[in-house]
């Protein structure tokens, strides 16, 4: 599997587009890494910077833009609402596929490492990647902020990881950063219908893990308690993972409370948005909606949906597109400008950097058209998996509606596990049209290989028998996902809406077309394969589904007729 990490600098410059642009200028052009997000803020005069790639390439591009801030950016003219204490202030990397923590935190420290020795400018390490625990938190790290540097650089606790520890002219303009491996962290802001910075704190100190710090008598100007450390004794907050602060944005003229959840898995996103909603209301303030700064995975939003939905007593089997929706919707993530999951969420980016053309993006019209062509793909796999998807979408959509049929309301959720159930296994199908597809491809480029020398031969034959196995197993697999679609048609046949049986018995007839075809497409392919033994198994599993399949046609369209003419 490939690895990827995501690496998110932030940098002490929000205002000069000419400088950002020349930050992120440099990481376009470097090789191996995709820029996914820019996000400026003017009042926090900082950007927020989200790229992605493989790890050397990642932590390559990473020094040449850390480099590139530190000419570009002086922090003795920096002013911002943010905390910082560097022109770049912050640089997590964070692992996204086919790489541990471990590993992701040891890339974090390569990179701290040239920064420091190379650039001179002194690293904190930060989160994973620290060295020791109290450094662990950034907050910690950046204590005192850009004005406080010279004396933090000097203190015996406080030396930096790498890179010097003298206040010099040059780190006087660069500053310090903190370079850290992190899980993937969600920076929202709650919009306040507020102006007062004061409350938005108070809100801030309310939910933060860290909470605020315990006071004798008055709670707000009593003397802060203090353990037999001297350290200040904190009442905890109510949401864990997660850090906050509140503030007065300019720009759009309201307080918000900023927050950082760092454990997605303690904190959800929409569980820290109710919260943050019901402890401003104890205080008499709304929120309006929030901001998402930078990206957020895919995950964060659909899992929100689906609470959302369920609050409402709806099915939670819609499709991705309509979950993300009501996530928006619910925290109001278009309050302030429009929220484009194009342009916000980390998968749908990725997916739109792809040059690979899918056929599930065609319009219906395209795609049956290019079905209809000279081209042999997509064909007669690609058609079974698409049938078998429609099947699915038709016993989805049964389940939906009888999960909202006026009467039925105690049985909502009954029908929205089904319809949750339909909408995987619709997925997975749409998958299986393009990897058909792409298995048909792959023997396509066996084939077009060189086959001069004996060495090309068996290189050929070899690929060709890989291309060939993988182009059987594909469409067994949408035999096996197809048939599961019998039991959501049986389900709502049996208890779903009567009116809508029809629908349902249409998709047992789409599952029957689709296990039938996708079959042919095993047997076919099975013909050419070398291992007998492996080909005739996989042929004959595929037709005891076939037979499987003729019955339960049969007995599902018996039962609605029978209801059609009660």
């Amino acid at each position: 599997m490939q690895q990827l990490i995501e690496c998110v600098p932030n940098f002490s410059e929000g205002q000069n587009l000419e400088i950002i642009r020349q930050i992120t200028d440099v990481i376009e052009k470097s090789e191996g890494v995709k820029l996914l997000d820019v996000d400026p803020g003017y009042s926090t005069n900082r950007t927020v910077v989200t790229f992605v790639g493989e790890p050397n390439a990642v932590v390559a591009a990473a020094f040449q833009v850390i480099c590139t801030a530190q000419k570009l950016i002086d922090m003795r003219r920096h002013h911002g609402d943010h905390p910082r204490f560097g022109a770049t202030d912050v640089c997590p990397l964070v692992p996204v596929a086919g790489i541990t923590m471990e590993e992701t935190a040891e890339y974090a420290r390569q990179l701290a490492k040239r920064v420091g020795e190379e650039l001179q400018i002194p690293v904190y390490c930060y989160e994973n990647a620290a060295f020791e625990e109290k450094r662990r938190n950034l907050a910690n790290c950046r204590n005192g902020e850009y004005e406080g540097l010279k004396d933090k650089l000097s203190a015996p606790d406080w030396k930096p990881d790498f890179g010097p520890a003298q206040f010099t002219e040059s780190v006087a303009k660069s500053g310090a950063s903190a370079i850290g491996a992190r899980d993937f962290l969600i920076a929202v802001n709650y919009n306040l219908n507020s102006t007062s910075t004061r409350r938005a704190n108070a809100i801030a100190f309310d939910v933060r893990e860290k909470g605020r710090p315990m006071r004798e008598g008055n709670p707000i100007s009593g003397k802060i308690v203090k353990d037999a450390d001297g350290n200040t004794v904190h009442i905890p907050g109510t949401l864990k993972g997660t850090k906050a602060i509140g503030w007065f944005i300019e720009e759009y003229g309201i307080a918000q409370v900023s927050m950082n959840i760092t454990s997605t898995i303690q904190t959800p996103l929409h569980v820290a948005f109710d919260e943050v909603c019901s402890k401003a209301a104890q205080r008499g303030i709304r929120i309006t909606g929030a901001e998402i700064v930078g990206l957020v995975p895919k995950k964060a939003l659909l899992d929100a949906g689906k609470y959302y939905l369920a609050k409402q007593q709806r099915s939670l089997g819609v499709s991705e597109r309509e979950l993300i929706k009501i996530a928006v919707k619910s925290m109001g993530l278009d309050d302030l400008k429009p929220f484009i999951p194009e342009e916000k969420v980390i998968e749908y980016l990725l997916e739109k950097d792809s040059k690979a053309k899918r056929l599930i993006d065609m319009s219906f019209l395209d795609f049956t058209n290019e079905t209809a062509s000279e081209s042999p793909a997509p064909g007669g796999g690609s058609i079974s998996a698409c049938m078998g998807a429609l099947g699915a979408a038709l016993a989805t959509m049964v389940a939906n509606l009888s999960s909202h049929k006026r009467g039925w309301d105690d049985r909502w959720e009954l029908f929205s596990q089904w319809a949750e159930k339909g909408q995987k296994i619709k997925d997975d199908l749409l998958w299986l049209v393009d990897e058909d597809t792409s298995a048909f491809n792959k023997i396509m480029d066996a084939m077009s290989l060189p086959k001069g020398s004996e060495q090309e031969k068996a290189a050929r034959k070899q690929a060709l028998d890989e291309a060939t196995r993988y182009a059987i197993e594909v469409p067994f697999k949408t035999v096996q996902r197809a048939f599961e679609v019998f039991e959501l048609c049986e389900a709502m046949i049996e208890n779903g809406n009567p009116n809508s049986v029809s629908d349902a018995g249409v998709g047992a007839l789409c599952a029957k077309a689709a296990v039938t075809g996708a079959y042919l497409n095993v047997k076919i392919n099975a013909a050419g394969l070398e291992d007998k033994a492996f080909a005739a198994e996989i042929t004959y599993k595929a037709y005891d589904y076939v037979q499987k399949s003729n019955k339960l046609e049969k007995e599902l369209l018996e039962k609605v007729e029978k209801i059609i003419e009660r």
